[in-house]
């Protein structure tokens, strides 16, 4: 019975996460863009959810609640195109975040710099693929630097709440 419980509290913070991280979706999808002038360029206010998934709750929960909140946004506020840009920059994101963390020398700050810039350079690739431009790749020049400033932020709003938010993994 206790098990059930805990596997029944678990998915109900997840889904909360979830929730919460497309909530961050629509904010985001709401405000004006950064720099007129470079688009695509965004905060990535989910990712805060994300890294603190990650860290309380671990891999596999906090690739859930990724991958459910891209789909959902994808439907909400995108395209099929949308969702392959955000699928591979969250894929290798998550991939080198869980990495980092694994190894576990690295700050939460580094760790979300590190998805921040890996998150830019899957859109990137899969830019490249679509629209058979290599010359693309020049502007993850711009996007390593914004990729930075975004990472250091969410991974700092992300250490808060670890900090501030006392979650036993369930």
């Amino acid at each position: 019975m206790k098990n059930n419980s805990s596997r029944i509290k678990r998915l109900t913070f997840l889904g909360i996460f979830a929730s919460l991280a497309m909530l961050l979706s629509y904010v985001e999808f709401l405000l004006p863009p950064l720099f007129a002038a470079v688009p695509g360029i965004k905060l990535g206010l989910p990712n805060i959810v994300i890294i603190f998934v990650l860290y309380r709750f671990g891999l596999w929960d906090a690739a859930t609640v990724s991958f459910v909140r891209l789909a959902l946004s994808a439907l909400l506020f995108g395209s099929v195109i949308t969702l392959a840009y955000s699928l591979a920059g969250a894929v290798l994101s998550l991939a080198v975040m869980i990495i980092l963390k694994k190894l576990d020398i690295f700050s939460t700050v580094v760790v979300s710099i590190a998805g921040g810039i890996c998150h830019n350079i899957g859109q990137i690739l899969v830019a490249m693929l679509l629209l058979d431009t290599p010359q693309i790749a020049y502007y993850l020049i711009v996007l390593t630097v914004t990729g930075t400033i975004s990472g250091a932020f969410i991974g700092l709003c992300g250490a808060l709440m670890i900090k501030r938010i006392s979650l036993k993994k369930q």
